[in-house]
Protein backbone atom coordinates (compact mmCIF):
# COMPACT_ATOMS: atom_id res chain seq x y z
CA UNK A 1 0.00 0.00 0.00
CA UNK A 2 1.46 3.39 -1.03
CA UNK A 3 1.52 5.82 1.87
CA UNK A 4 2.45 9.47 2.19
CA UNK A 5 2.58 12.39 4.58
CA UNK A 6 0.86 15.65 3.80
CA UNK A 7 2.52 18.52 5.67
CA UNK A 8 0.14 21.43 6.32
CA UNK A 9 1.90 24.79 6.48
CA UNK A 10 0.14 27.85 5.05
CA UNK A 11 -2.93 25.85 4.03
CA UNK A 12 -5.01 25.16 7.13
CA UNK A 13 -7.97 23.57 5.38
CA UNK A 14 -9.02 20.30 3.72
CA UNK A 15 -11.29 21.71 1.01
CA UNK A 16 -9.68 22.80 -2.27
CA UNK A 17 -6.15 22.12 -1.06
CA UNK A 18 -3.82 21.46 -4.01
CA UNK A 19 -1.08 19.52 -2.20
CA UNK A 20 -3.52 17.48 -0.13
CA UNK A 21 -5.46 16.62 -3.28
CA UNK A 22 -2.25 15.43 -4.96
CA UNK A 23 -1.38 13.28 -1.96
CA UNK A 24 -4.84 11.72 -1.67
CA UNK A 25 -5.20 11.06 -5.38
CA UNK A 26 -1.85 9.30 -5.73
CA UNK A 27 -1.66 7.34 -2.47
CA UNK A 28 -3.80 4.88 -0.57
CA UNK A 29 -2.93 6.06 2.95
CA UNK A 30 -2.26 9.75 3.62
CA UNK A 31 -1.23 11.05 7.05
CA UNK A 32 -1.79 14.78 7.67
CA UNK A 33 0.83 16.61 9.74
CA UNK A 34 1.35 20.09 11.18
CA UNK A 35 4.41 21.33 13.05
CA UNK A 36 4.56 24.33 15.35
CA UNK A 37 8.06 25.44 14.42
CA UNK A 38 10.12 26.31 17.51
CA UNK A 39 12.50 28.45 15.45
CA UNK A 40 9.61 30.74 14.52
CA UNK A 41 7.61 30.62 17.75
CA UNK A 42 10.58 31.21 20.06
CA UNK A 43 10.98 34.71 18.60
CA UNK A 44 7.37 35.72 19.28
CA UNK A 45 5.87 37.29 22.45
CA UNK A 46 3.74 35.07 24.65
CA UNK A 47 0.58 36.99 23.77
CA UNK A 48 1.07 36.87 19.97
CA UNK A 49 -2.48 36.65 18.65
CA UNK A 50 -1.44 35.04 15.37
CA UNK A 51 -0.33 31.96 17.29
CA UNK A 52 -3.74 31.90 18.97
CA UNK A 53 -5.43 32.17 15.58
CA UNK A 54 -3.36 29.34 14.11
CA UNK A 55 -3.96 27.21 17.19
CA UNK A 56 -7.73 27.64 16.87
CA UNK A 57 -7.59 26.70 13.20
CA UNK A 58 -5.48 23.62 14.01
CA UNK A 59 -8.13 22.56 16.54
CA UNK A 60 -10.81 22.88 13.83
CA UNK A 61 -8.65 20.99 11.34
CA UNK A 62 -8.05 18.16 13.81
CA UNK A 63 -11.79 17.92 14.43
CA UNK A 64 -12.45 17.78 10.70
CA UNK A 65 -9.94 14.95 10.26
CA UNK A 66 -11.37 13.15 13.32
CA UNK A 67 -14.83 13.27 11.73
CA UNK A 68 -13.31 11.50 8.71
CA UNK A 69 -11.83 8.73 10.86
CA UNK A 70 -8.30 10.11 10.79
CA UNK A 71 -6.36 12.75 12.71
CA UNK A 72 -3.93 15.61 12.24
CA UNK A 73 -0.59 14.79 13.82
CA UNK A 74 0.62 17.98 15.52
CA UNK A 75 4.17 18.43 16.80
CA UNK A 76 6.00 21.27 18.49
CA UNK A 77 9.56 21.09 17.26
CA UNK A 78 11.86 21.50 14.27
CA UNK A 79 10.51 20.49 10.82
CA UNK A 80 14.05 19.87 9.54
CA UNK A 81 14.35 16.89 11.87
CA UNK A 82 10.69 16.10 12.58
CA UNK A 83 9.59 15.59 8.96
CA UNK A 84 12.32 13.03 8.14
CA UNK A 85 11.64 11.36 11.50
CA UNK A 86 7.90 11.07 10.78
CA UNK A 87 8.70 9.72 7.33
CA UNK A 88 10.73 6.94 8.94
CA UNK A 89 8.15 6.27 11.64
CA UNK A 90 5.29 5.78 9.16
CA UNK A 91 7.49 4.22 6.44
CA UNK A 92 6.17 6.59 3.77
CA UNK A 93 7.57 6.89 0.27
CA UNK A 94 6.44 10.46 -0.39
CA UNK A 95 5.85 13.73 1.41
CA UNK A 96 3.60 16.38 -0.12
CA UNK A 97 3.63 20.13 0.57
CA UNK A 98 2.23 23.33 -0.86
CA UNK A 99 5.08 25.57 -1.92
CA UNK A 100 6.18 28.61 0.09
CA UNK A 101 8.24 31.34 -1.60
CA UNK A 102 9.82 33.12 1.37
CA UNK A 103 13.64 32.83 1.58
CA UNK A 104 13.67 31.19 5.02
CA UNK A 105 11.00 28.68 3.99
CA UNK A 106 12.86 27.83 0.78
CA UNK A 107 16.09 27.28 2.72
CA UNK A 108 14.28 25.05 5.25
CA UNK A 109 12.60 23.03 2.50
CA UNK A 110 15.91 22.57 0.70
CA UNK A 111 17.48 21.06 3.84
CA UNK A 112 14.49 18.73 4.26
CA UNK A 113 14.57 17.80 0.56
CA UNK A 114 18.24 16.80 0.78
CA UNK A 115 17.69 14.79 3.98
CA UNK A 116 14.76 12.95 2.43
CA UNK A 117 16.76 12.23 -0.72
CA UNK A 118 19.24 10.32 1.43
CA UNK A 119 16.29 8.27 2.70
CA UNK A 120 14.99 7.70 -0.86
CA UNK A 121 11.82 9.64 -0.03
CA UNK A 122 10.30 12.15 -2.44
CA UNK A 123 9.32 15.69 -1.44
CA UNK A 124 6.57 16.77 -3.83
CA UNK A 125 5.36 20.36 -4.02
CA UNK A 126 2.15 21.93 -5.30
CA UNK A 127 1.01 25.48 -6.05
CA UNK A 128 -1.76 26.51 -3.70
CA UNK A 129 -1.45 29.99 -2.16
CA UNK A 130 -1.23 31.93 -5.44
CA UNK A 131 -2.85 31.72 -8.87
CA UNK A 132 0.44 32.09 -10.74
CA UNK A 133 3.91 31.44 -9.30
CA UNK A 134 7.61 31.69 -10.08
CA UNK A 135 8.08 31.93 -13.88
CA UNK A 136 4.48 31.42 -14.96
CA UNK A 137 3.99 35.11 -15.74
CA UNK A 138 7.10 36.63 -17.32
CA UNK A 139 8.03 39.15 -19.97
CA UNK A 140 8.44 37.90 -23.54
CA UNK A 141 12.19 37.47 -22.93
CA UNK A 142 11.50 35.20 -19.95
CA UNK A 143 12.61 37.72 -17.33
CA UNK A 144 10.33 38.52 -14.38
CA UNK A 145 8.13 41.58 -14.48
CA UNK A 146 9.14 44.33 -12.08
CA UNK A 147 6.25 46.68 -12.96
CA UNK A 148 2.76 45.77 -11.83
CA UNK A 149 0.63 47.04 -14.74
CA UNK A 150 2.13 44.89 -17.53
CA UNK A 151 2.32 41.96 -15.08
CA UNK A 152 -1.39 42.31 -14.31
CA UNK A 153 -2.23 42.58 -18.00
CA UNK A 154 -0.46 39.31 -18.81
CA UNK A 155 -1.83 37.68 -15.62
CA UNK A 156 -5.36 38.35 -16.86
CA UNK A 157 -4.52 37.25 -20.40
CA UNK A 158 -3.20 33.91 -19.12
CA UNK A 159 -6.07 33.25 -16.75
CA UNK A 160 -8.39 30.39 -17.71
CA UNK A 161 -11.23 28.66 -15.82
CA UNK A 162 -8.75 25.85 -15.07
CA UNK A 163 -6.64 28.16 -12.88
CA UNK A 164 -9.63 28.87 -10.63
CA UNK A 165 -10.99 25.34 -10.52
CA UNK A 166 -11.22 23.85 -7.04
CA UNK A 167 -9.23 20.72 -6.19
CA UNK A 168 -11.85 18.08 -5.25
CA UNK A 169 -10.12 16.62 -2.19
CA UNK A 170 -13.43 15.06 -1.12
CA UNK A 171 -13.24 12.73 -4.14
CA UNK A 172 -10.34 10.80 -2.57
CA UNK A 173 -10.96 11.55 1.11
CA UNK A 174 -11.23 7.82 1.89
CA UNK A 175 -7.48 7.64 1.20
CA UNK A 176 -6.80 9.27 4.55
CA UNK A 177 -5.05 6.83 6.88
CA UNK A 178 -7.30 5.80 9.82
CA UNK A 179 -5.72 7.20 12.97
CA UNK A 180 -6.68 7.32 16.64
CA UNK A 181 -7.21 10.81 18.02
CA UNK A 182 -4.09 12.22 19.67
CA UNK A 183 -3.85 14.89 22.36
CA UNK A 184 -3.02 18.35 21.01
CA UNK A 185 -0.03 20.16 22.52
CA UNK A 186 -1.30 23.12 24.54
CA UNK A 187 -0.48 26.78 24.01
CA UNK A 188 0.93 26.88 27.54
CA UNK A 189 3.32 24.02 26.73
CA UNK A 190 4.60 26.11 23.84
CA UNK A 191 5.01 29.19 26.03
CA UNK A 192 1.95 31.17 24.92
CA UNK A 193 -1.06 32.65 26.67
CA UNK A 194 -4.40 31.14 25.78
CA UNK A 195 -6.57 34.24 26.07
CA UNK A 196 -7.84 36.26 23.19
CA UNK A 197 -7.15 40.01 23.15
CA UNK A 198 -8.23 40.64 19.54
CA UNK A 199 -11.21 39.73 17.40
CA UNK A 200 -10.39 37.69 14.34
CA UNK A 201 -12.22 38.59 11.12
CA UNK A 202 -14.80 36.21 9.70
CA UNK A 203 -13.72 33.60 7.19
CA UNK A 204 -16.49 34.68 4.86
CA UNK A 205 -17.43 38.11 3.59
CA UNK A 206 -20.62 39.52 2.19
CA UNK A 207 -20.51 39.62 -1.59
CA UNK A 208 -21.93 43.13 -1.41
CA UNK A 209 -18.62 44.27 0.16
CA UNK A 210 -16.71 42.97 -2.86
CA UNK A 211 -19.28 44.44 -5.26
CA UNK A 212 -18.85 47.91 -3.71
CA UNK A 213 -15.12 47.53 -3.08
CA UNK A 214 -14.05 50.11 -5.68
CA UNK A 215 -16.37 52.68 -4.07
CA UNK A 216 -15.59 52.04 -0.41
CA UNK A 217 -12.05 50.65 -0.24
CA UNK A 218 -10.40 53.98 0.66
CA UNK A 219 -12.75 55.01 3.46
CA UNK A 220 -11.31 53.75 6.77
CA UNK A 221 -14.39 54.57 8.85
CA UNK A 222 -16.60 51.98 7.14
CA UNK A 223 -16.41 48.24 6.62
CA UNK A 224 -15.53 48.56 2.94
CA UNK A 225 -12.91 45.82 2.62
CA UNK A 226 -13.24 42.04 2.87
CA UNK A 227 -10.82 41.59 5.82
CA UNK A 228 -9.86 38.20 4.36
CA UNK A 229 -6.10 38.80 4.25
CA UNK A 230 -5.55 36.92 7.53
CA UNK A 231 -7.34 33.88 6.11
CA UNK A 232 -5.39 34.07 2.86
CA UNK A 233 -2.15 34.33 4.84
CA UNK A 234 -2.75 31.07 6.68
CA UNK A 235 -4.72 29.35 3.96
CA UNK A 236 -7.97 28.87 5.83
CA UNK A 237 -9.66 29.90 2.57
CA UNK A 238 -8.71 29.15 -1.02
CA UNK A 239 -7.24 31.88 -3.22
CA UNK A 240 -8.96 30.20 -6.19
CA UNK A 241 -12.39 30.56 -4.64
CA UNK A 242 -11.79 34.21 -3.75
CA UNK A 243 -10.37 35.04 -7.19
CA UNK A 244 -13.41 33.44 -8.78
CA UNK A 245 -15.69 35.73 -6.75
CA UNK A 246 -13.54 38.74 -7.62
CA UNK A 247 -13.62 37.90 -11.33
CA UNK A 248 -17.40 37.87 -11.26
CA UNK A 249 -18.01 40.77 -8.88
CA UNK A 250 -15.32 43.45 -8.98
CA UNK A 251 -12.22 43.95 -11.12
CA UNK A 252 -10.67 46.36 -8.62
CA UNK A 253 -10.79 43.64 -5.99
CA UNK A 254 -9.28 41.17 -8.46
CA UNK A 255 -6.47 43.66 -9.08
CA UNK A 256 -5.62 43.58 -5.37
CA UNK A 257 -5.34 39.79 -5.50
CA UNK A 258 -3.04 40.18 -8.51
CA UNK A 259 -0.86 42.57 -6.47
CA UNK A 260 -0.52 39.74 -3.97
CA UNK A 261 0.69 37.33 -6.67
CA UNK A 262 3.00 40.05 -8.02
CA UNK A 263 4.70 40.63 -4.67
CA UNK A 264 5.12 36.86 -4.14
CA UNK A 265 6.79 36.66 -7.55
CA UNK A 266 9.07 39.60 -6.76
CA UNK A 267 10.11 38.01 -3.46
CA UNK A 268 10.84 34.71 -5.20
CA UNK A 269 13.03 36.31 -7.87
CA UNK A 270 14.59 39.01 -5.68
CA UNK A 271 14.88 37.52 -2.15
CA UNK A 272 17.45 40.16 -1.17
CA UNK A 273 14.64 42.70 -1.03
CA UNK A 274 13.53 41.49 2.40
CA UNK A 275 16.21 43.77 3.86
CA UNK A 276 17.69 45.67 0.89
CA UNK A 277 16.07 48.19 -1.40
CA UNK A 278 15.01 46.87 -4.80
CA UNK A 279 16.61 50.04 -6.21
CA UNK A 280 20.11 49.85 -4.66
CA UNK A 281 20.68 53.61 -4.81
CA UNK A 282 18.07 54.03 -2.09
CA UNK A 283 20.34 52.22 0.35
CA UNK A 284 22.59 55.29 0.19
CA UNK A 285 19.93 57.48 1.80
CA UNK A 286 21.04 59.13 5.02
CA UNK A 287 18.15 58.41 7.38
CA UNK A 288 17.48 60.41 10.53
CA UNK A 289 16.35 57.31 12.48
CA UNK A 290 15.37 59.35 15.52
CA UNK A 291 14.33 56.80 18.14
CA UNK A 292 12.02 59.11 20.10
CA UNK A 293 10.21 60.09 16.91
CA UNK A 294 9.93 56.42 15.95
CA UNK A 295 8.38 55.70 19.35
CA UNK A 296 5.90 58.54 18.87
CA UNK A 297 4.95 57.03 15.50
CA UNK A 298 4.59 53.55 17.02
CA UNK A 299 2.41 54.88 19.85
CA UNK A 300 0.19 57.06 17.65
CA UNK A 301 1.44 60.33 19.18
CA UNK A 302 2.74 62.23 16.13
CA UNK A 303 0.18 65.05 16.20
CA UNK A 304 -1.12 63.99 12.79
CA UNK A 305 -4.53 62.47 13.58
CA UNK A 306 -4.87 60.15 10.57
CA UNK A 307 -1.41 58.71 11.20
CA UNK A 308 -2.11 58.34 14.92
CA UNK A 309 -5.51 56.74 14.35
CA UNK A 310 -3.93 54.16 12.07
CA UNK A 311 -1.17 53.27 14.50
CA UNK A 312 -3.57 53.01 17.43
CA UNK A 313 -5.89 50.79 15.39
CA UNK A 314 -2.92 48.57 14.56
CA UNK A 315 -1.75 48.35 18.16
CA UNK A 316 -5.23 47.59 19.46
CA UNK A 317 -6.53 45.22 16.80
CA UNK A 318 -3.65 43.87 14.70
CA UNK A 319 -5.33 45.44 11.66
CA UNK A 320 -4.88 48.68 9.76
CA UNK A 321 -6.93 49.91 6.83
CA UNK A 322 -4.94 49.76 3.57
CA UNK A 323 -5.32 53.46 2.70
CA UNK A 324 -4.08 54.35 6.17
CA UNK A 325 -1.17 51.89 5.83
CA UNK A 326 0.07 53.93 2.88
CA UNK A 327 -0.27 57.20 4.81
CA UNK A 328 1.55 56.00 7.95
CA UNK A 329 4.31 54.36 5.89
CA UNK A 330 4.83 57.50 3.84
CA UNK A 331 4.86 59.58 7.01
CA UNK A 332 7.54 57.44 8.67
CA UNK A 333 9.84 57.32 5.66
CA UNK A 334 9.24 60.78 4.20
CA UNK A 335 8.21 63.06 7.09
CA UNK A 336 10.40 61.50 9.78
CA UNK A 337 13.10 60.15 7.46
CA UNK A 338 13.16 56.84 9.28
CA UNK A 339 14.40 53.76 7.42
CA UNK A 340 11.54 51.78 5.85
CA UNK A 341 12.98 48.62 7.43
CA UNK A 342 12.09 49.93 10.90
CA UNK A 343 8.46 50.33 9.88
CA UNK A 344 8.36 47.03 8.01
CA UNK A 345 9.58 45.18 11.10
CA UNK A 346 7.10 46.94 13.36
CA UNK A 347 4.25 45.95 11.04
CA UNK A 348 5.65 42.40 10.98
CA UNK A 349 5.31 42.25 14.76
CA UNK A 350 1.83 43.75 14.93
CA UNK A 351 -0.19 42.80 11.84
CA UNK A 352 -2.40 39.73 12.17
CA UNK A 353 -2.27 39.37 8.39
CA UNK A 354 1.51 39.89 8.17
CA UNK A 355 2.69 38.57 4.85
CA UNK A 356 6.41 39.05 4.17
CA UNK A 357 6.12 39.59 0.41
CA UNK A 358 3.27 42.12 0.61
CA UNK A 359 4.68 43.87 3.68
CA UNK A 360 8.12 44.38 2.16
CA UNK A 361 6.56 45.32 -1.17
CA UNK A 362 4.21 47.83 0.42
CA UNK A 363 6.89 49.48 2.53
CA UNK A 364 9.30 49.77 -0.38
CA UNK A 365 6.48 51.21 -2.48
CA UNK A 366 5.82 53.87 0.17
CA UNK A 367 9.52 54.73 0.54
CA UNK A 368 9.99 54.92 -3.22
CA UNK A 369 12.72 52.26 -3.26
CA UNK A 370 10.66 49.28 -4.49
CA UNK A 371 10.30 47.60 -7.85
CA UNK A 372 7.13 49.48 -8.78
CA UNK A 373 7.10 52.28 -6.29
CA UNK A 374 5.59 55.68 -5.81
CA UNK A 375 8.31 58.16 -6.93
CA UNK A 376 10.37 59.55 -4.08
CA UNK A 377 8.99 63.03 -4.64
CA UNK A 378 5.45 61.81 -3.94
CA UNK A 379 4.94 62.75 -0.30
CA UNK A 380 1.50 62.10 1.14
CA UNK A 381 0.08 65.08 2.99
CA UNK A 382 -1.67 63.47 6.00
CA UNK A 383 -4.02 66.43 6.42
CA UNK A 384 -5.09 66.30 2.77
CA UNK A 385 -5.55 62.53 3.02
CA UNK A 386 -7.71 62.98 6.11
CA UNK A 387 -9.91 65.61 4.44
CA UNK A 388 -10.37 63.36 1.42
CA UNK A 389 -10.95 59.99 3.10
CA UNK A 390 -12.21 60.87 6.61
CA UNK A 391 -13.89 64.26 6.16
CA UNK A 392 -16.33 63.73 9.04
CA UNK A 393 -13.48 62.62 11.34
CA UNK A 394 -15.39 59.41 12.08
CA UNK A 395 -12.28 57.21 11.94
CA UNK A 396 -10.15 59.72 13.82
CA UNK A 397 -12.71 60.23 16.60
CA UNK A 398 -12.88 56.48 17.12
CA UNK A 399 -9.14 56.03 17.64
CA UNK A 400 -8.00 59.49 18.76
CA UNK A 401 -10.77 60.65 21.11
CA UNK A 402 -8.60 63.45 22.56
CA UNK A 403 -8.12 65.07 19.13
CA UNK A 404 -9.05 68.74 19.30
CA UNK A 405 -8.25 69.03 23.02
CA UNK A 406 -5.17 70.19 24.90
CA UNK A 407 -4.32 66.55 25.58
CA UNK A 408 -3.49 65.92 21.93
CA UNK A 409 0.15 66.60 20.98
CA UNK A 410 1.25 69.23 18.48
CA UNK A 411 2.59 67.91 15.16
CA UNK A 412 5.95 66.23 15.63
CA UNK A 413 7.26 67.79 12.43
CA UNK A 414 6.09 70.52 10.07
CA UNK A 415 4.78 69.15 6.78
CA UNK A 416 6.41 71.82 4.57
CA UNK A 417 9.77 71.44 6.30
CA UNK A 418 9.57 67.63 6.15
CA UNK A 419 8.71 67.62 2.46
CA UNK A 420 11.60 69.92 1.54
CA UNK A 421 14.01 67.90 3.71
CA UNK A 422 13.12 64.53 2.24
CA UNK A 423 13.28 65.81 -1.35
CA UNK A 424 16.72 67.23 -0.74
CA UNK A 425 17.95 64.13 1.13
CA UNK A 426 16.64 61.66 -1.46
CA UNK A 427 17.89 63.73 -4.39
CA UNK A 428 21.37 63.83 -2.90
CA UNK A 429 21.47 60.06 -2.36
CA UNK A 430 20.13 59.26 -5.83
CA UNK A 431 22.58 61.41 -7.76
CA UNK A 432 24.64 59.26 -10.13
Amino acid sequence: MSSALFWHRRDLRIKDNAGLYKALKNNEAVIPVFIFDKHILNNLPEDDQRVLFIYGEIQKLKEAYNALGSDLIVLYGDPKSDIPSLAQKFAVQKIYINRDYEPAALARDQVIYETLQDQNIELIGAKDQVIFEKNEITKDDGLPYTIYTPYARKWKAHLTPYHLKAYPTEKYITHLKPLHKQTLVSLKQMGFNDYNTQDFPSQSTQKSVIEKYHLQRDIPAINGTSRLSLHLRFGTISIRSLAQDALQLNEKYLNELIWRDFYQTILFHFPQTIDRSFKPAYDRIEWENNESEFKAWCDGQTGYPLVDAGMRELNATGFMHNRVRMVVASFLTKHLLIDWRWGERYFAEKLLDFELASNVGGWQWAAGCGCDAAPYFRVFNPEAQQKKFDPQLSYIKKWVPEFGTAAYPAPIVDHKFARERVLERFKKALQP
